[in-house]
């Protein structure tokens, strides 16, 4: 063997690489691109008729990049950089096209031709990734992003979806898992499609590993979880899963003074509804990145957080990584540089929901220890208990012409945005990027208030579940729009909405009020609402409990039930979930139903009106709009 063809053989070993185990076997270049596709970022080929012996002769040249986990740093000279494979070729009759094909020739070194693979090292490194997965009969794929819920499992029909930028306002993690064991997952954003039996996945980012773990969801999830995002022991504050939450947001919007949050406070506890978490919302702050209290709206805020502590409030903040220019906290920020940049150099002006802004530098970690010290500062002197982080969407940061201190995908600034509040356990989130496994609270994002909405809370938030974000928030009870909760012929509020709304709400991890129940709804459904709120605090140490469990497990504390029952057909349920293992819940999600069926799993189950039912089976159950259906496991079969 030449020297040349020693030399790549040893690089290709002790690269990882695959220096082709079957040497005598013939391929066509079609398999040859396929087999070989994770390493070549690019490839083309070329011929030539060539006189030889007396004979033309084509040759067929391939000529391609070489990337892959191994690649990085290996410079090589041109020597090494030639591999063991040459082209074989028949004679051609001038004039006449034949197939080509591969083989290794006994003596690379008399071959006219070699494929050239030209090693790329640095920013090369990451160059494009593809990997084409056939689909097993019946196979179904979860994750992407959690607003793709509705859509999941995947595999059925054709979707496509790309990451990079895009997480669709609300969370989302650079995996997919199957209800076969099968598993895809990047360090960094990848598109996907599913077409037919194939999903395609390819990346410009990082290398897009596929493997499979067992034959079922929960086996490649358990796999997924430990593996590339495992839990870190903790939980957020414990007061978010044992009460309910209740934002300011519909009931003062931008008009969040003092004495209305005093006066939504005393209305919870009038009204008899469990002290919890309150939220307060937007335009509590002198201006975006002046946070500290507007002093035309709060006369003694320390005084305001007494008051609710003693009331049983725990109370956190709205808070977002925008500044409003001509502030003195701007100049100051952006004389050290906290800032994004444009490509002049200039400070980059975001564009968002409230205006024009400059947006933090996330990073910079000289600029996020400067944004913590005021975040800590609110705590310390006013005895604030938490932050609610809001904005911080990947494609907020898509923009080309955006300047970081470092080089960061727009999903990696959402990362950051996210681990920025870590050291508040008290928090929540609604956009957020591969941070599974952390004690951070993730809020689906803000639904219309509408039954269309209402059906995507429970194929979101289990979805959400299975990408590993396990401490889950549905959106508020009756959805986030607050023109529908005003006089307004256009948009007439629905009390039945808001009533089974809070019944899907009352046995996940956590639910939110945010339009007072008390304001908008007959005594009646303002009843059956508190009742809602009651089975939650009293269902409350269970939820806690799956909670903890999750910090060290990983597993979501709600589930679908192809999660805990596999291969039984359950893959496409969406309108019901199970609490752990042992607890179904079958809101109601359809207006006007007083009937709807169950799908019982196997085992004997007791609901909640003291009925019992062995399954597998599927019953029909009276929903009088007081009811939400839900059975605990009494024993397994």
């Amino acid at each position: 063997m030449s020297a040349y063809a020693c030399s790549l053989k040893r690089f290709l070993i002790k690269n990882g690489l695959d220096p082709e185990p079957d040497l005598t076997r013939k391929t066509t270049w079609k398999n040859f691109i396929k087999n070989h596709w994770e390493v070549l970022a690019a490839c083309d080929f070329f011929s030539m008729e060539l006189l030889s012996k007396g004979k033309l002769v084509r040759r067929v040249v391939l000529c391609g990049q070489l990337t892959g986990p191994g690649a990085e740093g290996i410079l090589g000279n041109m020597f090494e950089r030639m591999p063991v494979w040459n082209i074989h070729e028949a004679v051609v009759p001038p004039g006449t096209r034949r197939k080509a094909h591969m083989t290794r020739s006994a003596d690379p070194a008399t071959s006219l031709f070699a494929i050239i693979l030209f090693l790329l090292q640095g920013a090369l490194q990451a160059a494009q990734q593809r990997q084409e997965i056939e689909i097993v009969e019946g196979e179904g794929f979860w994750g992407g992003c959690v607003t793709d819920g509705r859509f999941m499992p995947f595999g059925r029909e054709s979707f496509a979806r790309d990451l990079y930028g895009d997480t669709r306002g609300n969370q989302a993690q650079p995996l997919l898992i199957s209800d076969r064991g099968r598993y895809v997952w990047s360090e960094e954003p990848f598109a996907f499609s599913f077409r037919g039996r194939t999903l395609e996945v390819t990346s410009g980012h990082a290398e897009i590993k596929v493997g499979r773990n067992g034959d079922t969801l929960r086996e490649a999830f358990q796999y997924v979880s430990r593996t590339f995002f495992p839990s870190n022991g903790q939980i957020p504050d414990e007061l978010l899963f044992a009460k309910p939450q209740y934002n300011t947001w519909i009931e003062l919007i931008y008009d969040q003074r003092e004495d209305r949050i005093r006066q939504y406070a005393r209305d919870i506890v009038s009204h008899s509804f469990p002290t919890g978490v309150l939220m307060i919302d937007d335009n509590w702050q002198e201006d975006y990145g002046i946070w500290d209290f507007h002093p035309g709206r709060f006369s003694d805020p320390k005084a305001m957080m007494d008051s609710l502590h003693d009331q049983g409030f725990k109370v956190m903040l709205w808070i977002c990584p925008y500044f409003s220019p001509d502030s003195e906290t701007f100049r100051l920020a952006n004389r050290k540089g906290y800032f994004l940049k444009d490509k002049s150099g200039g400070t980059y002006i975001a564009k968002w929901w409230n205006g024009y802004s400059a947006s933090l530098d996330l990073t910079n970690p000289e600029a996020v220890a400067w944004f913590q010290a005021k975040m800590t500062r609110l705590v310390d002197e006013y005895g604030v208990d938490g932050f609610k982080l809001d904005a911080g969407d990947a494609d907020s940061y898509k923009d080309p012409a955006i300047k970081a201190m470092r080089d960061a995908t727009p999903n990696a600034h959402s990362e950051l945005w996210a681990r920025l509040g870590l050291p508040y356990r008290l928090n929540e989130y609604r956009a957020c990027w591969k941070c599974a496994g952390l004690p951070l609270a993730q809020r689906l994002r803000d639904k219309g208030h509408n039954w269309q909405d209402l059906r995507q809370l429970i194929p979101d938030a289990l979805a959400l579940g299975l990408m590993g974000y396990a401490y889950i928030c549905p959106d508020m009870i009756g959805g986030g729009e607050y023109s529908y909760f005003y006089d307004n012929p256009d948009k007439p509020l629905d009390e039945e909405l808001i009533v089974r709304s809070a019944q899907c709400s009352a046995l996940m991890p956590m639910m939110q009020f945010s339009v007072a129940p008390w304001r908008v709804l007959s005594e009646e459904n303002m009843g059956i609402c508190r009742r809602m709120a009651g089975l939650h605090v009293r269902l409350g140490p269970e939820i806690l409990a799956l909670a903890h469990a999750s910090s060290r497990t990983g597993e979501p504390i709600i589930r679908p039930l192809e999660y805990v029952f596999p291969h039984r057909g359950y893959a496409g349920i969406k309108d019901q979930f199970l609490l752990g293992d042992g607890i179904l819940v079958a809101p109601v999600l359809e207006k006007g139903a007083r009937v709807r069926k169950v799908l019982i799993p196997p085992g004997t189950w007791r609901g909640d009106d003291d009925s019992e039912v062995t399954g597998p089976c599927e019953i029909e159950v009276r929903v009088p709009l007081a009811r939400l259906p839900w059975y605990r496991l009494a024993s397994a079969n």
